[in-house]
């Protein structure tokens, strides 16, 4: 049976490369370097070729003629073949004698080379006794231990380039810092500001968004700030309003207004409570009054004291163990995710769902489905933003004001776990990961 040949993709070797280079400013710089370094050199090597073939062949030519005529009277008449492998043997050249006495070549297991193109005209002699002598490159010496010169080359082109990366490495490390800067800002992590290793203009980005950074804390404490203190005093005024409103005469006119008005002040106050409760796991320094928590245990009371509860179908598994939680806010948790499904699926054909299960990556997975419509793909990770809500009429009666998912997010992330919500076909379903610590019995 044959095998399928693995396509060489984008995520193949050549693609990872190819991807990695286009997004790595220090590859491109050291491509750039060695691709402009073998350009010089190559240009310079080829105009100090051509110089010296065009400017120097006339000057040099009749010095080489000159020098050729000594040689061939010191080999003599006819050409002694001792003299010549002398002569082969001392300096770097090969002869080839051709006549009718003498047939001999320094090289004969190789290719002739001359001195260059054009050079046979002077670098050839005949003499008298009708001897032809051409005069070429012998073994040059730089030629005797070729790998020794050629890995030495080599290794020094390499450790330019290892240099050249180096310093590029450490000349664009402050993006590194500023990248790593930005990703903290962008979670809500201002205490740590990005480090300043130089003063050129990276260093200067980096001080500016450093100074940005500190601006956009200072006006997200002074809107938390301002937000908290509203809340607060609200809250009495509120508290008041309802009073009044309580003791209002119990007319059987009256009666539909005054049920209206305690059920709008019992909104504001509930989100009123949403919001300070919100702004304070907001807070990088959330204090969770932890304790052991049976979360299964939890459940089913949280389940039982809400006046649906019988709707709810649940599946707990057994034998898990306490954790160490806050557990005011969990409860927290758990009743705004069965207040949405109820909502959103409980005139479904199947009742809503809650499971509860041990989690791989330790701790407990909290699970609450209902079977309703839904919502569309480009909302689910919307859903979990403060405020938001999927119904364009935003009527509170249908949608609440949407803090029920935000509260839901900012619980389980100040216990370290995660919030996540999915569309299940049919119906929405939302999973809360808590990692929360084993408590000792």
């Amino acid at each position: 049976m044959s095998r399928r040949p693995r396509p060489r993709g984008p995520h193949g070797p050549h693609g990872q490369w190819h991807h990695r280079w286009r997004h790595s400013l220090r590859l491109r710089l050291i491509t750039v370097f060695v691709l402009l370094a073998m350009a010089m050199a190559a240009v310079f090597l080829g105009g100090m070729q051509r110089a010296f073939s065009n400017g120097w062949r006339g000057a040099a030519q009749p010095l080489v003629g000159d020098y050729m005529d000594r040689l061939v009277a010191e080999l003599g008449q006819p050409p002694d073949v001792a003299r010549a492998q002398a002569l082969v043997t001392r300096l770097p050249i090969s002869i080839r004698i051709e006549g009718p006495v003498v047939n001999w070549d320094s090289h004969p297991d190789r290719r002739w080379r001359g001195f260059g193109p054009r050079s046979s005209e002077w670098l050839t002699r005949s003499t008298a006794d009708g001897h032809r002598i051409n005069f070429g490159l012998g073994t040059l010496p730089w030629q005797r231990e070729p790998h020794g010169i050629g890995w030495l080359t080599l290794g020094l082109l390499l450790a330019l380039i290892v240099l050249a990366y180096a310093y590029v490495r450490r000349l664009l490390r402050p993006l590194d810092d500023i990248r790593a800067g930005a990703e903290r800002f962008g979670s809500g992590a201002f205490d740590q500001p990005i480090p300043l290793r130089r003063r050129d203009e990276l260093g200067d980005l980096a001080q500016r968004i450093n100074t940005m950074a500190h601006d956009i804390q200072g006006m997200l404490d002074a809107k938390r700030a301002l937000l908290l203190a509203l809340s607060h005093e609200l809250r009495s005024p509120l508290t008041r309003a309802r009073l009044n409103a309580e003791l209002l005469p119990a007319t059987p006119e009256g009666a539909a207004e005054r049920a209206a008005l305690l059920r709008d002040l019992a909104e504001m106050r509930d989100l009123i409570s949403d919001l300070l409760e919100s702004e304070r796991l907001a807070s990088p320094h959330v204090a969770l009054q932890r304790e052991p928590v049976d979360v299964s245990a939890l459940v089913r009371e949280v389940v039982a004291e809400h006046p649906e509860g019988g709707r709810i179908v649940l599946d707990v598994a057994a034998g898990l163990p306490a954790l160490a939680l806050d557990r005011l806010r969990i409860r927290l948790l758990v009743r705004n995710l069965l207040e949405n499904a109820l909502r959103y699926g409980g005139d479904a054909a199947e009742a809503p769902r809650i499971a509860l299960r041990a989690s791989t990556e330790g701790g407990v997975e909290l699970e609450v489905r209902d079977f309703g419509p839904g919502v569309d793909a480009e909302q689910l990770e919307r859903l979990t933003e403060p405020f938001y809500r999927t119904d364009s009429a935003r009527q509170r009666a249908t949608g609440g004001v949407g803090l029920g998912m935000y509260l839901c997010r900012l619980v389980a992330v100040a216990h370290g776990g995660t919030l996540a919500v999915r569309n299940a076909q049919p119906g929405l379903a939302v999973s809360a990961w808590l990692p929360g610590a084993a408590s000792p019995a």
